[in-house]
């Protein structure tokens, strides 16, 4: 004869415990869970504007708009203890986007407008953390990134804003200034050149002695890690700009983008001549410099040093260091570009039109 013998109290006080306990702990992992993925900041959590743009990566490829988004490698969000900042991050070497030889983790206004009839502004308050590490001291765009862009859409799709930092290993401060690119009369873009100004530190032709030689540090320069704020706004045709940092003289400046002042090569300043003209880059402009072509802004982290050889380029290619393209290699040997943006805005008018035509241009991947 069988005999069932009912469970003890104590038997099933115990396991209700260990139930309890092991439905705790699976709730407390769920819970864990949650708050870690509420925990994630974005970068449009950051910077409210990022529907207005598309995100290019530091490996070519176009991710659309980013909201809600990060890629650890190349955009992503970091807090400092006082603020939270959206980190762009682009090697020195990789896949690029469109025609570029540079690598970019970069923002592009989605849509497109026309000096002459714009009203347009965007501002940024940033700091950059990071230039390459190598290369030649003898190439204008070594250790620089652009941090703030005006592009053009159409024909040439060249550039009549973009906004630099540079600094040489070893100094303690670097230099901010800004480019314009003329716009290059008739079809042939191969002799079109920039002319830069200076806004802290020293402009794009202070170059060092030789290839493994720097320049002289800068006086009132812009070290690492130090903030600073840039306004550029477009209105009937002028370009406005404003510079500003703590410690620093807030600085301005103002462009025609529809009346140009290089009709000829001898309206070209001799700064040009002596960076450009020996490489064969000596065009003059179209009389009505960008009008007619529609223009938009891009904000984040365009590296401007290359692997590519100097004898290509004296001013472009720096021949530093790339790893053949191995992104974790450049990162730790810091061949790579950083830059962390604070806050920034977007103001937008009734003009704008759609900008779809140079993505679907320029989203290739080299």
């Amino acid at each position: 004869m069988n005999v069932h013998k009912k469970p003890s109290l104590k038997l099933i006080a115990i396991i209700l415990v260990t139930f309890s306990v092991a439905t705790g702990c699976k709730k407390s992992e769920e819970k864990k869970q949650e708050i870690k993925k509420q925990e994630t900041v974005y970068a449009s959590d950051v910077i409210p504007f990022f529907e207005h743009w598309k995100l290019i990566l530091g490996d070519g490829t176009n991710v659309g708009v980013p909201l809600n988004f990060e890629n650890k490698d190349y955009f992503y969000t970091e807090n400092d203890g006082e603020n939270n900042w959206v980190v762009f991050k682009a090697p020195n070497g990789g896949n690029t986007h469109g025609t570029s030889n540079n690598t970019r983790t970069e923002l592009a206004q989605l849509k497109k407008w026309y000096p002459k009839t714009a009203n347009e502004k965007m501002t940024a308050t940033l700091k950059v953390m990071n230039v390459s590490a190598t290369g030649d001291e003898t190439v204008a765009a070594t250790h620089s990134v652009v941090v703030g862009q005006i592009h053009s859409a159409d024909k040439h799709e060249n550039e009549p804003l973009k906004i630099f930092y540079k600094i040489y290993p070893g100094h303690k401060k670097g230099s901010v200034f800004w480019h314009y690119e003329i716009n290059t009369k008739g079809d042939d873009n191969s002799g079109r050149w920039d002319f830069s100004t200076a806004v802290w530190g020293h402009d794009f032709s202070i170059v060092g002695p030789s290839a493994d030689e720097v320049p002289d540090e800068p006086k009132d320069g812009i070290a690492l890690g130090e903030e600073f704020t840039y306004e550029v706004e477009v209105k009937n045709g002028i370009m406005s700009l404003t510079f500003k940092s703590k410690g620093h003289e807030t600085k301005t400046f103002t462009k025609n983008l529809i009346e140009s002042e290089y009709l000829t090569k001898a309206d070209i300043p001799k700064q040009t001549q002596e960076l450009f003209f020996p490489i064969g880059q000596d065009g003059v402009e179209r009389k009505n410099a960008y009008e007619g072509e529609g223009c938009f802004f891009k904000l984040g982290a365009y590296n401007q040093t290359n692997g590519k050889s100097p004898e290509v380029n004296r001013n472009w290619c720096s021949g530093a260091e790339t790893f053949n393209g191995d992104v974790a290699k450049q990162y730790k040997t810091g061949n790579y570009v950083e830059v962390w943006f604070k806050s920034g805005s977007l103001k937008i008018s009734d003009k704008v039109v759609s900008n779809e035509g140079y993505f679907s241009k320029n989203d290739k991947v080299k």
